[in-house]
């Protein structure tokens, strides 16, 4: 069965760190790219970062950029998303999905076109009080 799974999120206090993991089954991150989206609450979904396929390189969403690393382990088939610095404005349900055979990089599926996005996980819940 082809699907990503998200974990990791949990409740943070300001200026703490969470590391979210996207464990992808039934295919291999050599031949896809993960996007990471996070919506908070009565707010549109947003692209935070992604990693390509083939040759690992990534995209950060650009005010996020300070904070937040993105990385993935093949032998694991799991990619990680590292946040550090966390701050209420990053509430939100984070989601990750998978594109098996991208046709252009990982950032443009994040920014503006989510929709060719194919397998998406169910989000896991990331909160910081303010």
């Amino acid at each position: 069965q082809v699907q990503v799974e998200e974990s990791g999120g949990g409740l943070v206090q300001a200026g703490g760190s969470l590391r979210l993991s996207c464990e992808a089954s039934g295919f291999t991150l050599d031949s896809a790219a993960i996007g990471w989206f996070r919506q908070a609450p009565g707010k549109e979904r947003e692209g935070v970062s992604c990693i390509s396929s083939s040759d690992g390189t990534s995209y950060i969403k650009d005010s996020l950029k300070d904070r937040f690393t993105i990385s993935k382990d093949n032998a694991r088939n799991t990619v990680y998303l590292q946040m550090n610095n966390l701050q209420p404005e990053d509430t939100g349900n984070y989601t990750c999905a998978a594109v098996r055979r991208p046709w252009v990089h990982c950032s443009a599926y994040v920014t503006y076109y989510a929709n060719g996005m194919q397998y998406w996980g169910k989000g896991t819940q990331v909160t910081v009080p303010s």
